[in-house]
């Protein structure tokens, strides 16, 4: 005998889809959840089963109806019993727009300077796809595309996927209730998509509003419903039955928001022209943090009755407008493709355009990120290209305007040497960004160079800072670090905030560097993907700096933890002749280490072994420690993984100590260790 009773299935089906409703619209129009994650799902599978074994308690406003179904072959079409008209737009976008606007409604009112200002609802013009959703006795039984205004498609199917849109309305609803709203995509949602996209190796979007609209009016819900979308209502279709409804707009989208519709926070209700005058402003201000695009403002007179009154012309309501911000993509010609190298070395493509006037601004350049991502969007010389601007981020081109083709477009080939110094130019195999491997001789990397070449960890020139770089190299003072040995106390007295016993203090610091080690000395080269450890192992292993520069691809592999990527990076960097000029000149500036012995196999109780630090040790410092492991034989590594040996730890160890336990990996303090290397 069945556990329910067919009533109780019924009861229990019922109680199942108002929780999960209402756990959905605190998730996803109050971001507020109620529950965890797991619960939601548990309930959510309850149901699932219930309905499965009783398909009569299928309802439209379950939630199981949210994905699923079949992929269709053509969109049915809906007729819109009350038309969704378009607005007309103000293309002046300037704050005389708002001021046109207002004194056209007072015309057509017939008030006069001494009557009272217009109360109207200002909004967002969110960029996204408009939506009729259609509600009986409060459940969801349609969802339709504006189309044409009067005749629209049937995407019923896609809508149920977006958590946003409630399957069923809260409290005392109308009988029939038709909302207009908005989908939409967030742009970190947007991003995320994209990205997701290029993991794949499959096709980007081009922005959000594109990829909205295609989502849903997919054929597939199965699809639409991996698309991240959202919705915002701020208007009526066809209403029935609705006792009290309000007598403003912006009342009637305050009782939306309360029959459980998510509406935008950014709205207000303005007096007069002044009033949107300042709410124009006050958004345009915000438009670039706003988590989702919007093209402009849209001007509502508040009062229904006055809209009414002022109603139509040429199928466009008189008492609203829509009040544009400057546009933030357009379309120009991609003219030619530069190549600039960043402090770093890296080698990106700039596109150089025909000016156009885009975000606000005339747009002549625009970042092509790297060369992959050049290729994917397929850009050539000569094409029409749809470039984008919003705020105070780069412009970027997004894509070509393939139809405008004419067969006359040319590729664009990468640099093999650097344009600013000559080197070459690499790129590894899994990497996006082409470098220049002139790192210690290029000019475009010279800051960055000298910056990292005095750190704390390298040759340790204290006093060197930021600051003292670029007076150095914008005076044409330093060009390498090898002239930092030969600068004078008047020099440096000479900088700008730069005091003789400062200079004094600073030229003693290059001094002192002089005397260094050869770990310390491989590190300050900046050569990429060669850290500290990695520097470490470098001096162990040839003992000399001959040993390295006379090292090839096959013997830097036989380093230990040196991989095919890093033994090509430290190849490439020292067969460029610029940078064993500049080691040849340190050298003879007089920088200097201990050498000793090419090491063979590590000899010590630690010899082979790779330990962690973590926490504080009671009586060493983290390089106190990581000497003494050193000394005997040990690797010190930054992070824990199954080839970790030991895990030293001290006070206050973190996620590396959890890790640790989690893995098996043998933990010691400090008491064992020294007892391991016998130094108790």
């Amino acid at each position: 005998m069945d556990l329910f009773s067919k009533a109780d299935d019924e009861s229990r089906a019922r109680t199942l889809r108002d929780t999960l409703n209402r756990y959905a619209h605190a998730y996803y129009v109050l971001d507020a959840p109620l529950v965890p994650d797991a619960e939601y799902d548990r309930l959510f599978r309850e149901l699932q089963a219930l309905e499965a074994e009783n398909p009569h308690l299928r309802t439209a406003d379950s939630p199981t109806q949210r994905v699923g179904g079949r992929a269709l072959t053509e969109l049915a079409q809906v007729r819109h019993v009350v038309a969704m008209l378009s607005i007309e737009t103000e293309t002046d976008t300037t704050e005389q727009g708002a001021r046109a606007f207002d004194a056209r409604v007072r015309r057509k009112l017939g008030l006069s300077e001494s009557d009272p200002l217009v109360e109207y609802a200002a909004e967002l013009k969110f960029d996204g796809l408009a939506i009729n959703l259609r509600y009986e006795a409060g459940v969801l039984v349609q969802a339709a595309t504006r189309g044409d205004g009067e005749v629209g498609e049937d995407v019923t199917h896609n809508i149920r996927t977006i958590g946003r849109i409630p399957l069923r309305l809260q409290g005392d609803v109308p009988e029939l209730l038709e909302v207009r709203g908005e989908v939409y995509m967030r742009r970190d949602d947007f991003e995320r998509l994209n990205a997701r996209q290029r993991e794949r190796g499959e096709k980007t979007f081009i922005n959000p509003r594109n990829t909205a609209a295609g989502a849903v009016r997919q054929l597939d819900p199965a699809v639409t419903a991996q698309r991240p979308l959202a919705f915002f209502a701020y208007g009526l279709g066809e209403v029935r039955g609705w006792t009290a409804q309000p007598q403003t707009h912006s009342a009637m989208v305050e009782a939306l928001a309360a029959f459980g519709l998510p509406v935008c926070e950014h709205r207000a209700v303005a007096k007069g022209a002044e009033g949107l005058v300042e709410f124009h402003a006050r958004m345009a201000a915000l438009r670039d943090s706003l988590p989702f695009d919007i093209d402009g403002i849209v001007y509502k007179v508040n009062s229904l009755a006055l809209q009414r009154e002022l109603g139509f012309r040429n199928r466009e309501p008189n008492w609203a407008v829509a009040h544009k911000y400057p546009a933030q993509e357009e379309i120009t010609e991609l003219l030619e493709i530069e190549v600039q190298v960043g402090r770093t070395g890296a080698i990106t493509p700039v596109a150089r355009l025909r000016p156009v006037f885009v975000g606000g601004v005339t747009v002549t350049n625009a970042t092509l990120h790297n060369e992959d991502e050049m290729r994917r969007k397929d850009l050539r010389i000569g094409d029409a290209v749809i470039v984008r601007r919003a705020g105070d981020v780069i412009p970027e081109v997004v894509a070509p305007v393939l139809e405008r083709r004419t067969g006359a477009e040319r590729l664009f080939a990468m640099p093999l040497t650097c344009p600013v110094c000559g080197s070459h130019v690499v790129k590894g195999e899994d990497e996006a960004v082409a470098r220049c491997s002139g790192g210690l001789f290029c000019p475009a990397q010279r800051k960055q160079a000298l910056i990292y070449f005095a750190g704390r960890k390298a040759m340790d020139i204290e006093g060197l800072g930021d600051k003292i770089v670029e007076q150095l190299v914008d005076g044409g003072l330093v060009h390498t670090p090898a002239d930092l040995y030969g600068l004078t106390l008047p020099t440096l007295a000479g900088l700008e905030r730069m005091a003789e016993k400062s200079a004094r203090n600073l030229l003693e610091a290059i001094d002192r560097s002089r005397s260094t080690t050869l770990a310390r000395f491989i590190f300050a080269l900046g050569i990429r993907n060669v850290g500290e450890a990695t520097a470490k192992d470098l001096a162990r292993h040839f003992g000399k700096l001959d040993g390295l520069l006379a090292a090839t691809e096959s013997d830097l592999l036989e380093v230990p933890d040196v991989g095919p990527i890093v033994a090509a990076s430290i190849a490439g960097f020292l067969a460029e002749p610029h940078n064993r000029e500049v080691i040849a000149r340190l050298r003879d500036a007089g920088v200097q280490w201990p050498e000793q012995e090419p090491a063979g196999r590590a000899e010590g109780v630690l010899a082979g072994k790779t330990l962690v630090l973590t926490g504080t040790l009671p009586s060493m410092s983290r390089e106190q420690a990581t000497a003494l492991i050193e000394q005997h034989g040990g690797k010190v590594s930054g992070s824990v993984s199954r080839k970790t040996d030991y895990v030293v730890a001290g006070a206050e160890a973190g996620s590396k100590l959890a890790k640790a336990e989690q893995l098996g990996v043998a933990v010691l303090d400090e008491a064992a260790l020294r007892k391991l290397l016998g130094t108790l």
